[in-house]
């Protein structure tokens, strides 16, 4: 059980700028709550910690002073930022339990009392972009740090940044120039056109059905769970061999880690399922549009640069009896459409009437978050954080021993990370819906 010890309002240390905020088409199509995630630290709690942690957060939220503001309604209909510096909150709390009770951290209700808790039934205006939670261990063997970060502000990646550098303050170094956040998000602010798109974007059309279904809500209302499933680096180097076998004979480029590991975690879905096979099958994942626009967007972009979806489909019979190869091609394919033609095409057409309905249901009361089309079975969410240096998040006491989200998704989703260890292994967040895990699992390491 975890109890509050102590909350606190933190503001910026120095008057920031006041006014609203433009936010993208990006930011606007993103799940309007906050994404919670933890960072696992073995530690001796040290008596300034607290004070430590509160004081580099209102120094670096002098750089990010948008988070200290919060969300409002533009006139247009989208939201927006109101840059009031009315603060974050920091919460400092302790658990009965040990380290050792928590097992590997995977995503359950237990661990997801090591994040703050929001309440969404109070005015959005009023809910702060970002909360922590610090909260130790019973026997001073360790603490967490637990995130809400508001998903409308940041994607992954630029939430990760914020996160490390803040730890870079708390130990006491100075940031440099081209550390700092880039915040003007009109760079991504397109001309919109009621022009048909130039692209097809089969990642904006609704997702097949289980075949003999018509409801979305029979598979939407089903329990999922969330494991996690370490592969090590010789298990991933055996993925990787499987997925090129075929295509190095064939002249093809060889396939990535993430191409091999998502081909594979969606072969072992459909096994797991026990579809049949003329079931139609899509896969999906966001991907960083920072490197594939021309001109780029700066590194240090804050703010979602997400290319809404992008979507590999098949029948279950081909990814089930097909090489590996097959599903690596599929993910491949999907991910070499977004070219910076296709991503500004996606741009101007993602933000419709409906989605700006939402935002302002939200606003009225009618909502916690944005509607979010169903992607679990027959289907499937794979995001990759690999790239993300959420090892990083130093504050002076080490590095984290584990990082990960603390929420089950209430979609069959798998997330992609790195593993703590830092010798090429790997961590897949599962999340499945509870009836076809076990199945999942013995097809995952089936092979391997």
């Amino acid at each position: 059980m975890v109890a509050i010890v102590a909350s606190y309002s933190v503001f910026p240390s120095k008057e920031t700028p006041k006014g609203h905020l433009w936010l993208s088409d990006s930011d606007q199509v993103v799940r309007s709550g906050h994404t919670p995630t933890i960072y696992v630290y073995k530690a001796k709690h040290i008596d300034d910690t607290t004070k430590r942690l509160i004081n580099s957060l209102a120094e670096i939220l002098v750089h990010y002073y948008p988070l200290a503001g919060r969300l409002s309604l533009a006139e247009s209909g989208r939201i927006e930022v109101d840059c009031n510096a009315k603060g974050v909150t920091f919460i400092e709390a302790e658990t009965t339990k040990s380290l050792g009770d928590y097992g590997d951290f995977s995503p359950s209700e237990s661990v997801k009392e090591l994040v703050p808790k929001i309440d969404y039934t109070q005015p959005i205006e009023e809910i702060p972009l970002l909360l922590v939670q610090f909260t130790r261990f019973r026997g001073g063997e360790g603490f967490v740090v637990g995130v809400a970060f508001c998903h409308p502000l940041a994607d992954g990646l630029a939430g990760t940044q914020f996160i490390n550098l803040w730890a870079k303050v708390a130990r006491g170094e100075t940031l440099e120039p081209h550390e700092l956040p880039y915040l003007d998000r009109t760079i991504l602010k397109l001309q919109h056109s009621s022009a048909s798109p130039c692209f097809d974007h089969p990642e904006l059309k609704p997702l097949p059905l289980k075949l003999g279904s018509s409801d979305v809500n029979a598979e939407q209302s089903k329990k999922t769970s969330g494991v996690l499933l370490k592969l090590t680096p010789e298990q991933v180097q055996k993925l990787k061999k499987e997925a090129n076998e075929e295509a190095l004979e064939e002249g093809v480029r060889e396939y990535s880690r993430f191409e091999a590991i998502a081909g594979h975690v969606w072969r072992c879905a459909c096994k797991g399922r026990e579809l049949d096979e003329k079931q139609p099958t899509v896969v999906r994942f966001n991907a960083d549009i920072r490197s594939r626009l021309i001109p780029p967007l700066p590194r240090n972009y804050f703010g979602n640069a997400l290319a809404a979806t992008v979507s590999a489909e098949c029948y279950v019979g081909e990814i089930v009896s097909k090489p590996l190869s097959y599903g690596a091609q599929k993910v491949r394919e999907a991910i070499e459409k977004l070219s910076n033609e296709y991503i500004r095409s996606q741009l101007r057409i993602v933000l419709g009437e409906e989605q700006l309905d939402c935002i302002r249901g939200l606003f009225l009361g009618q909502g916690e978050r944005m509607n979010v089309p169903f992607a679990g079975n027959p289907n499937l969410q794979i995001t990759s954080w690999m790239s993300m240096a959420v090892y990083e998040a130093d504050f002076g006491w080490g590095k984290p021993v584990f990082f990960g989200l603390a929420y089950v998704s209430a979609q069959d989703r798998a997330v992609i990370l790195q593993s703590p260890d830092g010798d090429g292994s790997i961590i897949v967040s599962m999340h499945f819906q509870e009836p076809h895990l076990e199945l999942f699992k013995k097809f995952f390491y089936q092979s391997l």
